[in-house]
């Protein structure tokens, strides 16, 4: 983690060098010299990371080398900020003294003959510059790893499914060599299956020669060559002395002459780098017909490079009964209780200590075994008091885990040093937290996670996307929910030992400190966080509680401030901004009132994402001073006044204003946003149209990807639909709300946003007079989402709508429709997964065999006149759920058993899951 923190620093300096080169024009020698010196680092870092956990003395160097690394960007971030306060960026040169330049030139210095001292030191422990040393920790770790075939696990859960799976996979034949692969996290039962797999008698049937291969993070192509071919050649003591001498290029072009004639099967368990299997690949022919390589990994990547034509299976967690199966057996291996009462004590005591273990079936083995040993409930709630250490611990007799955390570390230090603090992170979310991914990256990026010096094609937040998808095909975070495309992502989550993994790391570099008070400690004492407590932290992240907290003195190195609780319970003086000069992310919460912030907020020069949630707010106009503010966001439950100068943040990339009940206007912000200067927008919403047209500004929207807007006439529409942000490729998201009874000018300038995948119209929409113009034909093919509110439309939209190739959610809200019949027809609606109808004149529904295949979820509200359930619901197969507000009784007796008496159309709803009325 100490290469990740000394690198982020590099990456920082290197892009105050691009971006703040007038302000550092005096200081630049001595700036790039510093850089240059944690460059020279950063190969002593790559050898002290594996080798620190044998010696205190390198931990405390490590330690040393990541503190200079924090004093390096405080320095230098120290200077930008007084120069910005002498006067700002015109003309301060000339009015700034030699003696800051002098400062901080003495500042540099000393930093500078540290980290030399430091290196000095470190070759008195064996580290070379190229990072070349002992790797006795790793052996070891590896050795206690290590797999056998032969040795397989007692009690296994739910992995029938998964074997079944893998078993076809395997018979099966193909013309070309098949690569079947296992992901998932460490400790999910990978190499348990693939056990049970390469054991299974079928499968030695049915291959000519199997061999077991471990091959873990230290990958050996010679022995792995060698391994196999000795396996499969069952050679005699002179041959295999032969094969002993041969050089690994050897054994290679023997491997594959060997291979080339058999059906053979070759299980490589643990593989992890992309570049472990390229180097073993020239040694596997196609050989007959259905021969099969048998991965397991943690990352998704290796998988689909070995194999892209076939998707990897994927192990999921244990449920809730798998889990409780499962720790039964280990837990209570004789069923011995000291009586009826205790042992429910004891089932409550295991069912909370599952909670923690997530369904991972590690974890439950180790907790089970321990727990076995145990005979007093008393000692089981010792257990779950201290339930992470114990994780951590050798726990089987006969096996060696090393810790669960041990094992779920080996992912952690396998990532690249620029996904350790993105992944750090996800821990300073409370536990079971649904992330939002775009929250996530604009925190990433903020935190300056995400180099300025990497946007040139791409954006950032486009090279955000990329980590948030290596971390997940690594297995170390999961996806939440799915967008509305289907395929994006929406949310994501972490397991509750992954998040642990994380916070320990995090507090360990003081990457984050979580203040996480007890709900049912007396909330009339208060935590006081002074000085002493959190001087070293560089993020403070406060959890939910009913105690007062209260920050006192000053926090120098804090860059951020996150927190997830009211901030009436936080004595958080923001006009002592002073107090925390340096930072980059203020995330308050504040319910139930009024908040007027102080003018002051407008010296925290370096802030780039402040995030205000509240009933109302005021913002002072010295806001215009933070002049790297990346993303403005306000949730609010009614209006509030935001002065007229947001058009000066000319580094704003995310303006959001919205209201927590609706989409409505924001009164007394008449001329706040007025943005004809914020060319990097990308997200802005939810704004009043006026502002836009005033000095062209919509002509220079030309990377928005996210516009909500509010208009009051027409013309300001068809204003809008003309600007080149209509022309865009990156459009993605369009709500648009138009006042009044007029309706919206005609839309087909929409037909040409052909990325737009996601559109919001609120109000009326001009029909046609001619029947054979449908009113929604401006409609782009590229919607999924579609919401349509106050539309006032008697044409059926379905025969328009139905053909949306990728359409897969249809809200049509009050007064959308007006109609009184629509008709879906077979083979219409390809992809919908889920329709919303309500406050309609609905009275007859037409759907026919064939349609909306893939629908899921149906929600029906308010539609009086509809009498009966359409009969074409009956086979939509696929349907799971249905909720059904404020129908009439007639419609919902329809649907019920009353009496074991099956209503008229109970037939048609017979195969869905779920039936809700309201």
């Amino acid at each position: 983690m100490a290469e990740a923190i000394v690198s982020l620093a590099i990456e920082r300096i290197t892009d105050l060098l691009i971006y703040e080169a007038f302000c550092l024009n005096d200081v630049r020698e001595e700036v790039e010299s510093i850089k240059a010196e944690l460059e020279r680092m950063k190969s002593f870092l790559k050898d002290v990371d594996h080798k620190q956990e044998q010696d205190e003395r390198l931990r405390t160097r490590v330690r040393e080398i990541r503190d200079l690394a924090y004093d390096a960007e405080d320095v230098i971030d120290s200077y930008i900020l007084e120069v910005a306060h002498r006067g700002g960026f015109h003309g301060i040169i000339k009015r700034f003294t030699s003696l800051s330049t002098h400062k901080i030139g003495k500042q540099v210095k000393a930093i500078q003959t540290k980290l030399g001292d430091i290196s000095k030191t470190l070759t008195t422990y064996g580290i070379s510059r190229e990072g070349e040393g002992s790797n006795s920790a790793a052996e070891m770790q590896r050795r206690l790893r290590r797999s056998y075939p032969h040795v397989e696990e007692e009690d296994v859960v739910s992995l029938e499914v998964s074997t079944r799976d893998v078993m076809d996979l395997l018979m099966k034949k193909a013309d070309r060599l098949h690569v079947v692969s296992v992901v998932g996290m460490g400790g999910i039962g990978k190499t348990t299956l693939a056990k049970k797999i390469y054991n299974h008698n079928d499968v030695k049937r049915h291959f000519d020669c199997c061999a077991w291969v471990f091959i873990s993070q230290q990958c050996m192509p010679r022995e792995v060559f060698h391994g196999v071919l000795i396996k499969v050649l069952s050679p005699s003591r002179k041959e295999k002395e032969r094969i002993d001498k041969l050089k690994e290029h050897e054994l290679v072009e023997k491997l594959y002459d060997v291979l080339k004639e058999k059906r053979y099967l070759v299980v490589l368990d643990d593989i992890w780098r992309c570049e472990d299997w390229v180097s073993l690949k020239p040694a596997f022919p196609k050989g007959n017909k259905g021969s099969k390589l048998f991965f397991t990994t943690r990352n998704k990547e290796v998988a689909l490079l070995a194999d892209p034509c076939s998707s990897p299976i994927e192990l999921p967690l244990l449920t809730d009964d798998e889990s409780w199966t499962l720790f039964e057996r280990k837990a209570f291996p004789e069923n011995k209780m000291d009586s009826h009462a205790c042992s429910k004590e004891f089932e409550r005591l295991g069912k909370e200590i599952l909670k923690k273990c997530g369904g991972l079936p590690l974890a439950i083995v180790v907790l089970g075994g321990l727990l076995a040993t145990k005979k007093s409930c008393t000692e089981w709630e010792m257990v779950l008091k201290n339930i992470n250490a114990h994780l951590n611990k050798f726990q089987q007799q006969g096996c060696h885990y090393g810790g669960v955390n041990g094992i779920l570390a080996l992912s952690f230090n396998e990532l690249p040093f620029h996904l350790k603090p993105c992944f750090l992170y996800f821990g300073h979310y409370p536990e079971d937290s649904e992330i939002s991914k775009k929250e996530l990256i604009r925190l990433w990026i903020a935190e300056a996670f995400i180099s300025l010096s990497l946007e040139g094609e791409m954006l950032m937040e486009d090279v955000a996307e990329q980590y948030l998808e290596e971390l997940t095909n690594r297995c170390l975070v999961q996806v939440g929910r799915r967008d509305h495309t289907g395929a994006g992502v929406k949310t994501y989550r972490i397991h509750d030992l992954l998040r642990d993994l994380c916070v320990s790391k995090a507090q360990e570099e003081n990457f984050f400190k979580i203040v996480q008070l007890r709900m049912n400690e007396n909330k009339n004492h208060s935590l006081h966080l002074t000085v002493a407590t959190i001087s070293k932290a560089r993020r403070i992240v406060v959890h939910p509680s009913k105690r007062y907290v209260s920050l006192k003195g000053k926090c120098p190195n804090l860059r951020s401030l996150l927190l997830f609780q009211d901030e009436d319970l936080i004595r958080l003086d923001i006009s002592k901004c002073n107090n925390f000069r340096f930072l980059r992310v203020l995330n308050l919460l504040r319910k139930d009132v009024l908040w007027i912030i102080p003018s002051e907020i407008g010296n925290l020069f370096h802030l780039r994402y402040l995030g205000l949630k509240c009933a109302e707010v005021v913002l002072p106009r010295s806001i215009v001073k933070l002049k790297n503010l990346h993303t403005l966001y306000i949730l609010v439950k009614s209006p509030g006044i935001i002065p007229n100068v947001l058009s000066k943040l000319e580094r704003l990339r995310h303006l959001l204003l919205i209201n927590w009940y609706a989409f409505k206007n924001w009164h007394n912000i008449k001329g706040c946003c007025q943005v004809n200067t914020l060319e990097n927008i990308e997200t802005m919403k939810y704004i009043r149209v006026e502002n836009l047209t005033k000095n062209n500004a919509l002509l220079k929207l030309t990377n928005i990807r996210s516009l909500g807007i509010q208009f009051k006439r027409p013309e300001d529409v068809e204003a809008m639909l003309r600007s080149r942000s209509f022309g865009s490729d990156r459009l993605r998201s369009l709500r648009m709300a138009l006042e009044g009874s007029i309706p919206f000018p005609e839309l087909k300038q929409l037909s040409h946003c052909h990325h737009l995948s996601k559109l919001f119209l609120c109000g009326r929409i001009k029909e046609d007079p001619s029947p054979s113009h449908h009113v929604l034909k401006f409609l782009p093919t590229s919607i999924c989402k579609l919401t349509l509110f106050f539309s006032h439309i008697n044409q059926d939209p379905m025969p328009v709508l139905e053909k949306l190739p990728h359409l897969r959610i249809l809200c049509l809200e009050s007064s959308s429709y007006t109609g009184t019949r629509m008709s879906c027809s077979a083979n219409g609606f390809p992809q919908l997964d889920s329709i919303d109808i309500k406050s309609s004149n609905l009275a007859e529904w037409q759907i026919e065999e064939g349609a909306m295949p893939c629908l899921r979820s149906l929600h029906l509200a308010f539609v009086p006149g509809l009498k009966m359930v359409p009969e074409g619901l009956r086979y939509i197969t696929s349907l799971q759920e249905m909720k059904l507000e404020g129908m009439s009784r007639s419609f919902l007796k329809r649907i019920q058993v009353i009496d074991g008496r099956e209503g008229e159309d109970f037939y048609k709803v017979r195969h869905v899951l779920s039936i809700q009325t309201i």
